[in-house]
């Protein structure tokens, strides 16, 4: 997109006053509506009985009425965030009313009559961004915050939000930058004695240190999406092993109907549960066998889709009964997945021989040895080796990718330099992966990409 038309998109963007409500609707202590831009406290002011808006000082709070006409439609207090010391860097006026669905409408409808413009999804934060408020990472953090969903996650996200992934990705950049530059440097000035010459011995090193720093990153990066986004776990076995069982053990509730009878769970059933700052987003699959039960025979496909997509598979065994077909098939079918062989019921005579690597013992029902499954669990995805305080993780999908892209644009350079190709074609590859590493933190942005990742925040937000 050419340089005056982002800007142009930009003025159009952020010169009208937008207003959202950003609580959740429904029954509450109190509702929360928010405007930001230039018309915010004059909007406000004409619909506010109590001070004069327009000479209270930023950052405080007011007590008052919002009046339509001469109709009193609530008790408020009002917070007033003058620009550029807002969220948006513009005027912000925050209206805390009562709780419930209908005032804070009213409300919303009252100031979107006096001028305002209802928000998009997630404008107030994109805002934020278009102002230079925040970059694009700590935009996605804020959304992070949000869905965290455990200690370590809500950490994760909030070392987003202070910028800590900013500064690493910036850090690559300069060291990328400061490399471009001699080549550059180079190109124009040969003829200077005091410019180092930058041959293939000079510009490999440097280039396989960036590769090598990129993939201490990455490997990190596997860390933190699991943190992010949890994993998605397939329970799997064939009828009446206990997997509804095992389910219900680490839900800690009566989640799936557990009978004797083959074939009870005939579809997928779904919960999550945090082991150790590890969400685990457990989907209980039918029984797998050869059935000519119609509806049964949709379960076990469905089981078989969640096999493919599943991150980590629990693979439960009946101890008391021998190795079945069925069970010799499901260990080749996921014989190259992460997963765990639950050996259950060992309260039972023991019928199973053999030995299976990452497995643990259980009885599902009797909740014996579901602590030794998480331990498990938290050794094989963490291995003790996560560090919030000290390291910063990549965990977002998008910045992930991009950093991919980076990383396969210096291993080309690195390629051209192998070939002797001429300097200035080892540059183009640099370059760009200089600018893949501006995409991550929102240096060269598009319109659609933009549009794409706030549509996901909340109204208000």
């Amino acid at each position: 997109m050419p340089k005056y038309d982002i800007i142009n998109w930009v003025i159009n963007m952020i010169k009208d006053t937008i207003a959202a409500i950003s609580t959740a609707l429904g029954q509450s202590a109190i509702n929360i509506v928010r405007m930001s831009g230039d018309d915010a406290v004059s909007i406000a002011n004409s619909v506010f009985k109590g001070k004069d808006l327009s000479i209270v000082e930023s950052h405080k709070v007011v007590y008052g009425h919002i009046v339509e006409e001469d109709t009193v439609l609530d008790e408020v207090l009002l917070t007033i965030f003058k620009a550029p010391k807002s969220f948006t860097t513009e005027d912000i006026v925050e209206i805390n009313c009562h709780g419930g669905t209908y005032v804070a409408r009213k409300i919303l409808s009252l100031l979107l009559s006096k001028g305002a413009r209802l928000a998009n999804n997630g404008e107030f934060t994109e805002r934020a961004f278009l102002n230079g408020r925040i970059d694009l990472t700590q935009a996605e953090s804020v959304m992070d915050i949000i869905e965290a969903q455990s200690e370590m996650s809500l950490t994760l996200a909030n070392k987003g939000l202070d910028g800590a992934i900013y500064e690493l990705v910036v850090s690559l950049r300069d060291q990328l930058l400061n490399l471009i530059a001699h080549i550059e440097v180079n190109i124009d000035y040969p003829e200077y004695d005091d410019v180092v010459t930058l041959s293939t011995e000079l510009i490999a090193p440097e280039v396989s240190a960036l590769v090598g720093r990129i993939n201490h990153i990455l490997e990190k990066s596997e860390y933190g999406k699991i943190i992010r986004d949890g994993l998605k776990t397939a329970i799997i076995g064939r009828p009446n092993v206990g997997k509804s069982s095992l389910l219900n053990a680490l839900l800690k509730e009566e989640k799936a109907i557990v009978t004797e009878i083959q074939g009870t769970t005939r579809d997928t059933i779904e919960g999550s549960i945090n082991i150790g700052g590890i969400i685990l987003n457990l989907i209980d699959t039918a029984g797998i066998r050869d059935s000519e039960d119609i509806v049964e025979k949709i379960g076990i496909d469905k089981a078989k889709k969640v096999i493919e997509e599943a991150e980590l598979i629990l693979f439960v065994l009946d101890q008391s009964e021998s190795l079945t077909i069925d069970d010799e098939k499901l260990l080749e079918l996921t014989k190259h997945k992460k997963r765990i062989i639950i050996i259950n019921k060992t309260d039972l005579a023991k019928k199973l021989n053999g030995r299976f690597e990452n497995s643990v013992e259980i009885s599902a029902r009797n909740n014996i040895g579901i602590k030794n499954l998480e331990n498990l669990i938290q050794e094989m995805f963490l291995k003790g080796e996560v560090n919030l305080r000290n390291e910063t993780y990549l965990s977002n999908a998008r910045q992930i990718a991009k950093l991919k892209e980076a990383k396969t644009s210096l291993q080309d350079s690195l390629k051209a330099v192998e070939n002797q190709l001429p300097i200035d074609m080892v540059e183009i590859d640099l370059k760009n992966a200089w600018s893949l590493l501006g995409d991550i933190i929102g240096a060269n942005s598009s319109t659609s990409l933009l549009d794409e990742l706030f549509s996901k925040f909340c109204l208000g937000k």
